[in-house]
Formats: structure tokens, sequence, C-alpha cells
């Protein structure tokens, strides 16, 4: 099964499976493939998929939809290919090694994810299938060494009161932190209350003794 390795900033923020003749890509909630960036048209490219082959085509979108940094209204497309649109980057995979059951959306662990997804929000009878790697707190120093922080729940709090406390919040476009109390410090910079955003291995410390790593395993 055909699939698609979608990043931004080159950091991979989910696989999608080809499951259905056609499959549409945009901003708008009802796609099969919801990239929410404002420089990813409503309705911006659809995928069509016929005896294993998927040719992608553009629907008249603003910012245009790239196949290896060309322009094009519709092409055939071959392994490897990087498609780019808005700001994501795509890289089609023509067979893909998922093997979860058709119109599913879960997490690489299995589990189903509960809160909005920076990817796609589409209903799940689409056929477009999901995988996300799941965001950790991954501790790299301290009395948990070691240990992996889930970070399922809205809002995450770590630390120990009365020496070091930061929060870390799910929002749609992704993790932020923040520092509440203590010396706090992300990637060697002081961390305040003011919320900012996680990036892939992002180190927060808190204290002198405890350093977490923003992972997705």
């Amino acid at each position: 099964m055909p699939k698609m390795i979608i990043s931004v900033d080159g950091v991979v923020i989910g696989q999608v499976a080809l499951a259905k003749e056609r499959t549409t890509l945009g901003r708008r909630a009802y796609n099969d493939i919801v990239i929410d960036n404002l420089a990813v048209s409503g309705e911006h490219a659809v995928l069509h998929m016929t005896g294993g082959e998927v040719e992608i085509e553009d629907l008249n979108s603003t910012n245009g939809t790239y196949v290896n940094a060309l322009a094009v209204q519709r092409q055939a497309l071959k392994d490897n290919d990087v498609i780019e649109v808005g700001g994501c980057r795509i890289h089609f995979r023509a067979r893909s090694n998922l093997d979860t059951g058709a119109g599913s959306i879960r997490t690489a662990s299995g589990e189903y994810p509960s809160g909005a997804m920076p990817l796609s929000s589409a209903p799940t009878e689409s056929g477009a299938l999901v995988e996300l790697g799941i965001p950790v707190l991954r501790v790299l120093s301290g009395a948990n060494e070691g240990q992996d922080v889930g970070l399922q729940k809205v809002v995450t709090t770590v630390g120990k009161p009365g020496v070091a406390v930061a929060v870390v919040t799910r929002r749609r476009q992704g993790y932020v932190a923040a520092g509440v109390e203590g010396n706090v410090t992300l990637n060697g910079l002081q961390l305040g209350a003011e919320a900012v955003a996680l990036q892939e291995r992002d180190v927060l410390e808190l204290g002198d003794a405890t350093r977490m790593q923003f992972v997705r395993i």
C-alpha cells in the first residue's frame, strides 16, 4: 500500500497510507488529509490511485503543488518523489509497512490519540491511515534517568514543588512549555510563565539535577 511521510521543518509529523482511489488534501476539516497551515489551500490537491499507481493533481491552489521542486498540475508519482504543499514536504513511498486495518487512526504504540492531531483531524472512515510518533519528555539526568514522561494529557506538570516546576501543554499546533516555579530553562535559556513552542530534541532543565528532552518515539 503506498504511503506519504509528511514533515514540517525537517521533523516528521505523520505517515498516511493511501487506502482508497481518491484522497483529498487541504486545510479544511472535511479533507481526507488535513494540514493545518495557512499556506495550504482549503482544497489543495487530490491523490488518485489506480491499481497501485498514484497521481497527484493540484486543485488550483493558491501556492501550488510541487513534485521534486517543479510545479505540477497533474503528475504520476514515483517511489521517493518529494511533494511540497505550503510549508510541508511529503515523501512518497510506493509501498507501506503500516499494518493497521483500513480506516483506523493510531499512534505508533497502537494507542488511539484522544486529542486534535497536528496532521489530520479528518474522520476515520476517510480511508486514510495516520501514524504519529508519541510525544514524550525523555529524562536525560536525575532520579528517573532513562524514563519517558508521556504527554498525552492536555497539561502535563513536571518537576519537584519547592525546587523547580514546569508545565507542558498540548495545543492544536503542537506542544508548548512554560516555567511555573524555580529555575527552569529550555535549551539553556530561562523559561518563564510565557509559553514557548517545543521543537524536536529541545532540552528542558529543572533546577540543577533534572534534564529532559522533547522527542517523539
